[in-house]
């Protein structure tokens, strides 16, 4: 079985703020599970980071425009707690 193959079987919450959970935050708003099912569907071997904190810093959603996101911090712990 391809790497491309393989399926979720259960998604859980975070319970608490991470810098992987920002960025997820970021992938999922675009529209994406995670980082490799987007690079799998964009067909693109690395994604736009800020360099200081190594978050996401521009991602292109499936109807092709893109979002843009600032160095800080975007989930909060509302979010992330919900």
């Amino acid at each position: 079985m391809a790497s491309s193959d393989v399926k979720p079987k259960s998604i859980s919450r975070a319970k608490k703020w991470s810098e992987e959970i920002g960025n997820l935050y970021r992938f999922q708003q675009a529209g994406y599970c995670d980082e490799i099912e987007y690079k799998q569907v964009k067909q693109v071997s690395m994604v736009d980071r800020w360099p200081e904190m190594g978050y996401a810093k521009k991602l292109q959603r499936r109807d092709n425009a893109f979002c843009n996101y600032n160095k800080q911090r975007e989930c909060d712990d509302r979010t992330s707690t919900k």
